[in-house]
């Protein structure tokens, strides 16, 4: 299964990432190709975005499972694709090296199925570290720019 982990140095208190990364509507916009998404429920949403993987092109929508919300470090979930066959999981982790010097973890780990699953995974393989690192750089930025007034 494709996977890929990102780090990011955020220079905020740990409860700022915290209250950004506990609301999908802080994170969800962040993502590469953007379009738009719903939440259904505290833990659940639907995402869309545009895909330019590879020669594929595409709207991507997918269901966005919180599995878990461990206050002040780590937001965990599962990924299912609604217009794709694909599976997978991610998680955000906080480590404090100092009050206001966090090391952010984003982590994305996707697996095609279906008939078309060895070439999608192979693209997969070698864009994922990309927008991992994309998407956990866009939210350590963001909440830099929101947080960094307050210390």
């Amino acid at each position: 299964m494709p996977s890929y982990s990102h780090q990011a140095e955020v220079n905020v208190p740990i409860d700022s990432i915290w209250e950004f990364v506990s609301d999908i509507d802080n994170w969800a916009p962040l993502v590469p190709g953007y379009i738009e998404h719903k939440i259904i429920s505290e833990k659940e949403s639907t995402w869309s975005f545009k895909s330019d993987i590879g020669i594929m092109k595409k709207k991507i929508e997918l269901k966005v499972d919180i599995t878990s919300w461990q206050k002040p470090t780590t937001i965990t979930f599962n990924l299912t694709g609604i217009n794709e066959k694909f599976t997978g999981h991610g998680f955000f982790t906080a480590e404090a090296q100092s009050p206001k010097k966090i090391i952010m973890t984003g982590c994305l780990e996707i697996k095609a199925e279906g008939m078309m699953a060895k070439m999608a995974n192979s693209i997969l393989q070698s864009s994922l570290p990309e927008v991992t690192a994309e998407l956990t750089e866009a939210v350590a930025s963001k909440m830099e720019e929101i947080y960094r007034v307050h210390y």
